[in-house]
This record gives C-alpha cells, structure tokens and sequence, in this order.
C-alpha cells in the first residue's frame, strides 16, 4: 500500500490539527463558533483517520467487511472518551490564568483519568479486532492509532498556554 499516499494524509490531517487546535487556544471557549468549529474540526479528523487506515492496511474484502463497523463502533466510543478530554480542555481555556490549586489537580486527574480510559478501550478492542485481522495487521493499526492520537494531542498541547503559576 502506498507509503506516499499514507504521508500525504498524514501531513493534511497534521494541517487539519494546526489550525483546528490553534483556533482551539486563541478563542475563547464559550464563543458558540468556536465550539462548531471543534466539532467541525474533530469530525474532519475522524474522516482523515478512516482515509489513513484505509490507505496503510491491506484489507481483503471480507476483511473490511467485518473490519469497518468494528472500527466504527470502536471510534464512536473513543469520540465519548475524547469529549471529555475537550471539556477538561475547554474548562482549562476558561480557568488557566486563575486556577485554584483544586482546580490544577482536579484537571491533571480528569486528563489521566481520559488517557486511562483510552488504554482501557484499546485493550477492550484488541480481541475483537482479532476476530477479523491476524496480529501484524492489528498492531499495524493499533500502531497508526496511536501515532494519530499522538499527532493530535502534540498538535493541541503546542497551542494550550501553560498553568499561569
């Protein structure tokens, strides 16, 4: 499968995670466009993930028969997980130049708790992804789920201002 076309992708949805997570950390949360604009922001990703998988795991028919709504299913529930992982983050956008202590642990405690509950859901789905796929091509994608996660929590941590002290 096309390591190029895989690239490409990733560089437009690396693009997409800029200037979504930059328009996340300059407006204010509360600002009702800012909010469509995550969620608009958000729904392209999840598009771009799918485009991304599909490019990089050579999948028989049958494969991506049992495959995507499996993948789906999985998605909508880290898309739960993740909403909070937004209102933690909202929150903080709200909070982070006058946050009590309560508030800082509160915070560092409801994003481990999210990253837990992420792992969690991974390890639940392990299984159910081999069902249809042998091992190689279920870490080639526990691998690209990761890097994409990774790729947009980097992308958002650059643009969130740190705890003011």
């Amino acid at each position: 499968m096309g390591t190029k076309r895989g690239i490409v992708i990733a560089l437009l949805a690396g693009a997409s995670v800029i200037s979504g997570a930059r328009a996340f950390a300059q407006a204010p949360a509360a600002d009702t466009s800012t909010d469509d604009d995550i969620k608009l922001f958000r729904k392209d990703v999840r598009s771009l993930r799918k485009q991304l998988i599909a490019s990089n795991l050579d999948l028989t028919d049958t494969e991506a028969q049992q495959f995507w709504p499996i993948f789906d299913r999985y998605t909508v529930e880290l898309v739960a997980i993740t909403d909070h992982k937004y209102a933690l983050l909202e929150d903080y956008a709200h909070n982070y130049t006058t946050m009590t202590d309560e508030q800082a642990e509160s915070y560092i405690k409801g994003r481990a708790d999210v990253e837990q509950q992420i792992m969690q859901l991974r390890l639940k789905y392990l299984p159910v992804f081999r069902k249809v796929l042998d091992s190689k091509t279920t870490a080639r994608f526990y691998q690209m789920d990761w890097r994409l996660g990774l790729i947009m929590d980097l992308q958002i941590a650059s643009q969130t201002p740190l705890i003011e002290p």
